[in-house]
């Protein structure tokens, strides 16, 4: 009895050896190649992120295993002796395999290449998350209904109940995807980029975080998410005070007493304002400028114009010019005037 035990797991060794060999090597060949791949991608010196080298090659990070493994699982099919049906079966699965890490090569590559274009426009700038899912979204159906047609199954009745039922859900959702193509609209307009500072006619100030199915995320300077929908964007009057170039104007209204000296004034303002021109958050290359304007009750008013490197920098590039400016116009005996006001009073007789 324990002898033919034995045999039986002889037997048994026998017919899975080779095809264990082969899934064995093709997976080492696979994890030999993934490694390789990543090393590719560490190499400081190997590709640059922004090339499509760099994309096509990230992209393929991981296949290389599902590859190797579906290599290795062909051969164990035909090593194996096994059913027609069963191997029919494991044939399908394989392709299914096949298909479907191929799809994603293709999304993750053409995700990359989007990712590519807008940190070459703007460096700062992450991609949206509208325009990747929708592309992620496109390339996994089109996959899918490849897999479908593979398997025999048409994909003409099921492409036009998508197309009638696109028809009675686009009715019904008119205004989700009235949102959705507003939200394209948008990206592939350029009027409106994420990082962007904007202003809305309804007043709300902020930077632009994302652009998602249905809503516009802005973030408002005292650190909130203002959530618009997309077709409200679309179609306000609003201010971008990141186009056509990120860096802003600032203005600073002053006044001086009547008693002073307007030329030096001028010089005096000026150097200050340079030398505040030259802290980080002001813009590069930039000579700030004054204005006199205005004979007023008690001052003479000027502006003096600055820039800020974005428009997040204009509040401590203000609050910096202001307290040089007023230290040097101590130091200097510039007065700054302020209101006063006499009062007489007649005194009543007794």
């Amino acid at each position: 009895m324990f002898y033919d035990l034995t045999i039986n797991w002889q037997h048994i060794f026998q017919i899975l050896f080779i095809p264990l060999c082969i899934q064995i090597a093709a997976l080492g060949i696979g994890i030999f190649l993934n490694k390789l791949i990543n090393r590719k991608l560490n190499s400081k010196l190997a590709l640059k992120p922004e090339s499509i080298q760099y994309v096509f090659v990230n992209a393929l990070r991981g296949m290389s295993i599902s590859w190797c493994s579906g290599v290795g699982l062909y051969w164990t099919i035909h090593a194996l002796d096994i059913p027609p049906t069963v191997q029919q079966m494991l044939s399908y699965i394989l392709f299914t395999v096949i298909i479907f890490t191929l799809t994603r090569v293709i999304a993750r590559t053409l995700v990359g290449m989007i990712d590519m274009q807008t940190k070459r426009s703007s460096p700062e700038m992450p991609k949206t998350s509208l325009l990747t899912n929708t592309v992620n979204i496109i390339i996994y159906t089109i996959g899918i209904l490849v897999i479908l047609q593979s398997y025999g199954i048409s994909i003409t009745p099921i492409i036009t109940a998508l197309g009638v039922g696109g028809m009675a859900l686009a009715l019904g959702l008119q205004e989700t995807l009235t949102n959705i193509f507003s939200g394209l609209h948008l990206i592939l307009s350029k009027q409106l980029r994420l990082g962007d500072y904007i202003e809305l006619s309804t007043g709300e100030v902020g930077c632009v975080k994302d652009i998602t199915w249905r809503f516009t995320s802005i973030q408002s300077l005292s650190n909130n998410i203002i959530i618009v929908p997309n077709q409200k964007i679309a179609s306000a009057i609003l201010t971008n005070y990141s186009m056509p170039k990120q860096d802003i104007s600032v203005r600073i209204a002053v006044g001086i007493s009547y008693d002073s000296d307007l030329d030096e004034v001028e010089r005096i303002t000026l150097e200050v304002a340079r030398e505040i021109m030259q802290l980080d958050e002001g813009a590069i290359n930039y000579e700030p400028s004054i204005s006199f304007h205005t004979f007023a009750e008690y001052s003479i008013n000027f502006n003096v114009f600055l820039r800020a490197s974005q428009f997040s920098n204009q509040y401590l590039l203000k609050h910096e010019f202001i307290k040089a400016l007023t230290k040097r116009y101590r130091k200097e005996g510039i007065v700054i005037p302020f209101p006063i006001r006499t009062i007489h009073q007649e005194k009543q007789s007794t």
